[in-house]
């Protein structure tokens, strides 16, 4: 069966031109800027990338603080590299993770001036604020994924290697890749209130919708849980599918709140224009 790529990139248009009769655009010209916005992304990422690129010994001896504390041999016993490359490809990943994580607010930029483009005056004043936010959440989830959860988790697998009865000689670019996945996944499931809140206050989703789907929701949070998570065991995919499950939960009541006080706005604002 063949895929067609044009439905969804026309879907995603649609979407840009928010209805508006007088902002349709040629199919070309969205390629056109959509092309562009990839640029701009990949230049941004790079340049993180390079900058990030000189501090790989400064990352590498912060990711290795959750493995070192569980033994009192030497990193060089517990962190082997297997293949010629590894210290390289190891670099790599961390300049691509840091990469990201530096230059997230850009990122999200550029890639909401291509998807919302149509947005009125008032709209765009939330997106500042909301991608603001969002990089605090992202930094926050990796913050928390780093001092509460990969130390329980790289303890987990340490100690259970030992109850089985086999010695912990971990190859480094399969450990460094778990914990830079970790964090990436975590920081990204920590955006889910800023994308929930800005979609409530653009009014695409309201307060009743997300507690009547509240079931369904969850069952989709935790499927983004399961993909996003770096290895498939259940002790990784429950750390992070159950907080994400407690934030969708918070964004319900949070909507709930921006409504209430939207309907407090508009009721103080008939009242003074009666007088």
């Amino acid at each position: 069966m063949r895929l067609d790529p044009l439905p969804a990139l026309k879907g995603i248009f649609k979407l840009r031109e928010n209805n508006d009769p007088e902002a349709v655009k040629p199919f070309l010209d969205h390629l056109e800027d959509l092309r562009w916005m990839v640029l701009k992304v990949a230049v941004t990422l790079i340049v993180g990338m390079m900058a990030s690129f000189g501090f790989r010994g400064r990352l590498l001896e912060i990711l290795e603080q959750p493995l070192l504390q569980f033994s009192s041999e030497q990193r060089d016993l517990l962190l082997q590299t297997i293949g010629p490359t590894d210290g390289f490809t190891i670099a790599l990943q961390f300049a691509f993770y840091s990469g990201i994580a530096l230059t997230l607010p850009v990122l999200l930029f550029f890639i909401a001036q291509f998807v919302l483009p149509a947005l009125t005056r008032r709209e765009k004043k939330y997106l500042l604020p909301a991608i603001g936010v969002g990089f605090i959440l992202f930094l926050a989830g990796m913050l928390f994924c780093f001092k509460l959860v990969l130390p329980r988790a790289v303890g987990f697998f340490f100690n259970f290697n030992q109850d089985m009865g086999f010695r912990n000689i971990w190859r480094a670019t399969d450990y460094f890749s778990f914990v830079t996945r970790m964090e990436l996944a975590f920081g990204v499931a920590a955006e889910l209130p800023a994308v929930v809140l800005l979609l409530v206050y653009l009014g695409f989703l309201r307060y009743e919708f997300l507690r009547r789907t509240r079931a369904y929701a969850i069952v989709l949070v935790l499927v983004l849980a399961m993909i996003i998570a770096p290895t498939p065991d259940v002790i990784t995919f429950l750390s992070l599918g159950v907080p994400m499950c407690l934030l969708y939960e918070a964004c319900i009541w949070i909507a709930w709140l921006i409504e209430w006080k939207k309907r407090a706005r508009e009721q103080r604002s008939d009242d003074i224009s009666g007088l």
